[in-house]
């Protein structure tokens, strides 16, 4: 049974940082497609970006380019999101989740990026980052 659980959320004041974390247990492969979402109330969950542990290959949306960074620490099965210069519109739960598999593969004739919540099998329950003016 996979499981994963975030932490490091909490109340920050715009320009702040936060740096969360999510460990992986239960047994998937080593190498794997892992992601980090977000979802504010009223909206869907939206994507922030993935890593794949296999190699280290990282991908952020862009309105996290820059202030957003995913790293890994394979040693201890945990996945990280650092979050400099935060501001209100960060405000939202954070999760993290897991698929078997790269995060990019060809499918068809088109070579696909897994951004999508419905592209990972696996997820963490959410750790709430609030960002005040």
């Amino acid at each position: 049974q996979v499981h994963l659980v975030e932490s490091g959320g909490g109340s920050v004041q715009a320009g702040g940082s936060l740096r969360l974390s999510c460990v992986v247990s239960g047994g998937m492969h080593s190498s794997r497609c892992m992601g980090w979402f977000r979802q504010a109330p009223g909206k869907e969950r939206e994507g922030v970006g993935t890593i794949y542990t296999g190699s280290g290959w990282t991908s952020v949306v862009d309105s996290v380019k820059g202030r957003f960074s995913i790293s890994q620490d394979n040693a201890n099965d945990t996945l990280y999101l650092q979050m400099n210069s935060l501001k209100p519109e960060d405000t939202a739960m954070y999760y993290c989740a897991a698929d078997s598999g790269p995060c990019t593969y060809w499918r068809g004739r088109d070579y696909y990026s897994r951004r999508l919540a419905a592209d990972f099998s696996y997820w963490g329950q959410g750790t709430q980052v609030t960002v005040s003016s």
